[in-house]
């Protein structure tokens, strides 16, 4: 067993000091645009260009998945009306299958993160228990890009969320389809730099293609030790102005996207927030350059 000295700290310290996570050394040349992937299978390559931006190698990604545990979420209770508004302005959705089924028209031709893992809603107390709710061959029927998982750990579900990650991972390799891992959190867990630091690499070390985390500090040392690609959480929702230093800070110390929900569908105009995001994470925009974009495009 791994010498466990050094690791089990106070969730609330920051990342060990000592450790040396090379910030200022960017990852080897590769011929693939995307970290990690060098050595995946040609299926899976596919997928995640689809994904990431071959000029950018960053992603949008709207989450609209909210419904699978919360219900018509606010801005969000008609998908057939939404996703189509905004689906020149972002790169991946992220959705249920029920929801893709029923509101998306086949002709959205935008790459699809598909939630595979189900099992509490807001009327349940314990919303850590899951299961994976999708089966690898409705995946490939869906044609879908990557399959979204929830991972709780450090709680008494932790082996359980493993396993389901694992399993996910498992069929994915088999056909080619990469896993995006979401760090979950809740009342009760960490939301520290050590954690996510620690959440992250070892989502990344079983196997995740991708791995969705919240930004905190020492973020530049959570990105550099993960060996795949990390897509920064929205969360709840912020003013346009502080949504957009979100992204900022996340892109420029080390995301490859920013998978947004709320500060996007919730936005006075959703069409002009997912512009001005898009604006970050593909054109280099600071979050000034782009709140000033959202307050030109959006509807007076």
């Amino acid at each position: 067993m791994a010498d466990m000295d050094g690791i089990k700290t106070n969730n609330h310290e920051g990342i060990d000091p000592s450790k040396n996570f090379h910030t200022e050394v960017a990852p080897g040349k590769t011929n693939y645009h995307i970290k990690g992937m060098d050595n995946m299978s040609w299926g899976m390559k596919d997928r995640m260009s689809r994904i990431f931006n071959p000029k950018s190698g960053n992603a949008l990604i709207l989450a609209v998945d909210h419904g699978y545990i919360s219900g018509a979420t606010k801005g969000l209770e008609r998908l057939d009306i939404l996703l189509p508004e905004l689906q020149e302005d972002i790169d991946v959705v992220m959705a249920t299958r029920g929801a893709i089924r029923t509101c998306l028209p086949p002709m959205f031709n935008k790459p699809i993160a598909l939630r595979c893992s189900a099992g509490s809603t807001v009327l349940s107390e314990d919303v850590t228990s899951e299961t994976i709710g999708v089966d690898i061959e409705d995946v490939i029927r869906m044609n879908a890009s990557a399959m979204a998982v929830q991972t709780f750990l450090g709680t008494k579900d932790e082996k359980e969320t493993i396993t389901n990650l694992c399993r996910t991972i498992d069929a994915g390799i088999k056909y080619g389809i990469p896993t995006l891992a979401v760090v979950a959190v809740g009342k009760q867990m960490a939301r520290s730099p050590q954690f996510f630091s620690l959440a992250t690499r070892v989502l990344a070390e079983l196997g995740a293609q991708i791995v969705k985390t919240y930004y905190c500090e020492d973020f530049e040392k959570v990105t550099s030790g993960c060996p795949v690609p990390i897509v920064v959480a929205g969360g709840k929702q912020l003013p346009p102005k502080e949504a957009l230093t979100l992204a900022y800070r996340a892109i420029s110390e080390g995301a490859r996207g920013v998978d947004m929900g709320r500060n996007i569908f919730q936005a006075e105009d959703p069409k002009a927030m997912a512009k001005a995001v898009a604006k970050v994470i593909h054109e280099k925009y600071t979050d000034n350059e782009a709140y000033e974009f959202y307050l030109d495009t959006k509807v007076k």
